[in-house]
């Protein structure tokens, strides 16, 4: 029988697991849903500006959102979705999967832009 303790760490990691599970859900409906919308409705701006750099290799970020689909294929597509014309719209497995990289993706991407935007003085200071 397991202890309070024990209880305690599962009931915390089911509504973590929880709330994941309802944000890939709202993210499935929503692009089955209204598919051509910005994908803004549902990703930050880092978020979508960071995946399509990462997706297509091109470093200059978009001044436009993708529609949500397209959003969601890059991100299934990061999961293993191959998108073939028989594959259908992206599960929530390979959206979790896609999900989980992105989030990697965007830290980085927040890191390199942040670097990017720093400048550096050539001035040493002696005191």
């Amino acid at each position: 029988m397991p202890s309070l303790g024990q209880a305690d760490r599962i009931e915390a990691c089911l509504a973590i697991d929880m709330v994941v599970a309802w944000r890939i859900y709202y993210l499935i409906k929503l692009g089955r849903e209204v598919p051509q919308a910005p994908c803004t409705v549902y990703f930050e701006e880092a978020e979508w500006k960071a995946l399509m750099a990462f997706t297509t290799n091109n470093p200059v970020a978009l001044t436009q959102p993708p529609t949500l689909r397209e959003a969601i294929r890059r991100v299934a597509s990061l999961g293993g979705f191959l998108g073939r014309k028989s594959d259908g719209e992206p599960g929530t497995q390979t959206l979790w999967i896609g999900l989980q990289r992105l989030d990697d993706i965007v830290t980085l991407w927040r890191v390199m832009t942040d670097a990017t935007h720093t400048t550096v003085s050539s001035r040493i200071d002696t005191g």
